[in-house]
């Protein structure tokens, strides 16, 4: 069968594809040299976060790996899973995955980040001649970033489930148990990416508003403030190298899960006497081809972006190269399910299947436009909270945290009708197939990844492209370029943060269902007559569920908090610097920005740490101290408390990272209509350094660390729920 070929070969080509788009962006002009002055700083402040925050990782990754190949090797019980391999083989496989996993995911993100800090200086550079040229380069840089991901994601688990297969003596159909610590690993690097970069990013934005804007009255990206540089490196290690890493294990870890989730559904039409027509191999393969014909969509899509010199908004060029990448996915799954979903016997099944695949690639389009709804400011839930900062920051705050309760309405109700129809089509299609219809439309959700995650990493390279120019004063025409591609950046960067926790939601639910059959498998004959449900009736399982919700807000406290005390220390510093040096106002004395920099990496890499550990610690002790000290007659009861945790977790945490990110945004986006000249009071147009202004302000800070620390961090912290129960599984048995 040459299915395993296939998607290692376009996992090549696509890699191929971002070294050409790196070659076209880094063969750009760079425009003046003052120009390359501040991208070079911004450039240094970058690299030097990620090779510390890369560092700490790093220790902490091999810390885990040990303790994992420790528990597996001689904690777990013997389980009719593994009659061949021996304890040391199985931590073994399961130890290399988990370091490959968080591998790949440091390299991609890297390599991703490496290449948006130098695709900044020639965007805007392009910006002084051409704005169709700037906003290519600027989603070129951005797809490097995107192809890297998800196709080093699709390379690895490729790769590990031939290796696994090859030299691990285990059959296809159970060789995913063996790598679902690829997923894990990738689930750790992101969460600590994440919250590195999401704590490095706020705190250098909220001290340069507060004291910059607010306090010294002088604008945005302004080179007097000395937190400017800090500010800017920040939206490339907050928003390229941490969203890269989210996505990149989303890709891992929904990969595996739909494959744990095939092998079961292959087992069972075999026995039924329906089998698959290429067998498990066939429908174990089926997520990654698929994932695969993503990849080349999202090509195309990317290589046919261009937008007029006038008269068109840049967005709509963005909005043509996703609807073409979209119609080119349900090309793809169109494809993929007629050729490895048919079943014997059943000929009508493999296109129910296909129509799973539409339901997720739908519910990706709903995302996207209902996050447009509550954080643009054309729409009402914006305008709503400007209104409100007319009588001062209590009243924007009130509006903003209800607009941000209400949006998660309509996102839970397309979650909701994603799953029913997924799983109800799936059943359709085939006896005990509901579960894996949810997986296809898992697979049609992120089918498009590459290409959001473009164009989410255009937004911080165009918002460094204005930083740019603005700092080394360049004349206003181009700026109003730069200004419009930023524009488009706030937008793509909020859109994205709907679609990953759309992608989450999905996810959660289909890894959920991997780690049921998971323990099922590992306890063998007995495992449908002892874990065919949860009982949340039994205290032990109801207390797991409660401690579920109760990590989402203490975890979701750590990070806000860890902005805070990293954002003071970024205060006191530009005010000291304004005290010290007074010319700096009058531009005489040039601030140290170098200064900010180290202090809000120190404040990053410090405050990272504890909730990251608390994200990893808690489903390990859970399952564990329940394993060893709760009902001990009952040999599930740990593996049903830690279902429930990971069920109400991520319930959870799906509700509080829409709250945080669609009311974060529209706080941001509320700031900004004011800012733009067309926001009007009793016929009047209110603007920059006005009262409402003002109070607008004070609400985009609170909004912050909101919606780009504590929010995406949660769409992480619900993947790693699901990654490391799978992970952990047969150690939570007795």
């Amino acid at each position: 069968m040459f299915f395993l070929p296939l998607v290692i070969g376009i996992s090549l080509l696509s890699l191929l594809v971002a070294v050409l788009l790196a070659r076209f962006v880094l063969a750009q002009d760079q425009g003046p040299l003052e120009m390359q002055v501040i991208s070079n700083a911004i450039k240094e402040g970058a690299e030097a976060f990620m090779r510390r925050q890369n560092g700490t990782i790093l220790k902490l990754a091999v810390l885990l790996a040990a303790v994992i190949f420790i528990l597996y090797a001689f904690v777990r019980s013997h389980h009719e899973f593994d009659p061949v391999n021996t304890a040391m083989q199985l931590a073994f496989w399961i130890t290399l995955s988990f370091v490959l996993g968080a591998a790949c995911s440091v390299f991609a993100g890297y390599v991703g980040m490496w290449v948006s800090i130098r695709s900044n200086i020639r965007a805007a550079s392009a910006a002084r001649t051409s704005l169709n040229k700037a906003l290519q380069i600027a989603l070129r840089g951005g797809a490097v970033s995107g192809l890297f991901v998800v196709a080093m994601s699709l390379f690895g688990v490729g790769g590990l489930f031939w290796l696994v297969t090859r030299f691990g003596h285990v059959s296809q159909d159970r060789a995913p148990l063996l790598i679902v610590g690829y997923g894990f690993g990738a689930s750790f690097v992101a969460l600590f990416a994440q919250l590195g970069g999401g704590i490095y990013t706020k705190a250098a934005d909220v001290g340069a508003d507060l004291v910059g804007k607010v306090e010294a009255g002088i604008p945005e990206d302004d080179p007097r403030n000395p937190a400017v540089i800090a500010d800017l490196v920040g939206d490339n290690v907050g928003d390229c190298a941490g969203r890269g890493a989210d996505l990149f294990e989303s890709t891992a870890a929904e990969n595996i899960g739909a494959m744990i989730l095939g092998a079961t559904l292959a087992y069972s039409a075999q026995q039924a006497g329906l089998p698959f027509y290429y067998g498990f191999l066939g429908v174990i393969m089926f997520p990654l081809v698929a994932r695969a014909f993503g990849l080349i969509a999202s090509i195309i899509g990317i290589v046919i972006v261009r937008t007029k010199e006038e008269g068109e908004d840049p967005m709509t060029a963005l909005n043509r190269g996703y609807a073409v990448t979209a119609i080119l996915v349900i090309v793809g799954f169109f494809f993929a399910t007629r050729w490895l979903l048919r079943i014997e016997g059943n000929p009508d099944a493999w296109w129910k299947f296909f129509l799973c695949g539409l339901i997720g690639v739908l519910a990706s389009w709903a995302f996207v436009w209902i996050t447009q709804y509550y954080t643009e400011y054309r729409f009402r839930p914006v305008r709503e909270i400007a209104t409100a900062s007319i009588t001062g920051p209590a009243t924007n705050i009130i509006a903003g945290l209800a607009v941000g309760m209400e949006c998660t309405m309509l996102p839970v109700l397309t979650i909701s009708l994603a799953i029913l129809g997924s799983y109800h089509l799936g059943a359709w299609a085939i006896a005990n197939g509901g579960l894996f219809g949810t997986a296809i439309a898992t697979m049609g959700m992120l089918g498009s990844a590459a290409y959001i995650l473009a164009m989410d990493t255009f937004g911080p390279i165009t918002d460094n492209a204005g930083g740019i120019v603005e700092m080394s004063k360049q004349p206003e025409a181009i700026r109003k370029k730069t200004d419009r591609l930023d524009a488009v950046g706030n937008t793509t960067k909020a859109l994205t943060k709907g679609y990953a926790i759309g992608s989450a939601a999905l996810a959660a639910f289909l890894l959920f269902s991997a780690y049921m059959d998971e323990v099922r498998l590992y306890l063998g004959k007995e495992g449908e007559s002892l874990f065919h449900s949860v009982d949340i009736a039994k205290p032990a399982v109801f207390v797991g569920g409660l401690l579920g919700a109760t990590l989402v807000f203490f975890f979701s406290a750590l990070a806000i908090k860890a902005v805070g005390k990293a954002a003071q220390s970024v205060i006191a510093e530009v005010r000291a610097q304004f005290r010290e040096k007074p010319g700096i106002m009058q531009g005489t004395e040039k601030p140290d920005y170098a200064r900010c920099v180290d202090i809000v990496t120190r404040g990053a890499l410090k405050e990272m740490v504890k909730p990251g550990l608390v994200a990893v610690g808690t489903p390990i002790l859970v399952g564990l101290i329940f394993r060893i000290f709760i009902t001990p007659a009952d040999k599930t009861i740990a593996a049903e408390a830690v279902a429930s945790l990971l069920m109400i977790g991520t319930i959870g945490g799906i509700l509080m990272a829409t709250f945080m990110n669609n009311g974060g945004g529209a706080w941001d986006n509320a700031k900004k209509f004011i800012e733009s000249g067309k926001f009007m009071v009793d016929g009047k147009v209110v603007g920059k350094k006005s009262e409402p202004h003002k109070a607008a302000v004070v609400g985009d800070t609170v909004g912050d660390p909101f919606k780009d620390t504590a929010g995406p961090s949660l769409h992480v912290l619900v993947k790693l729920l699901s990654t490391i129960t799978l992970v952990l599984a047969p150690l939570f048995l007795k």
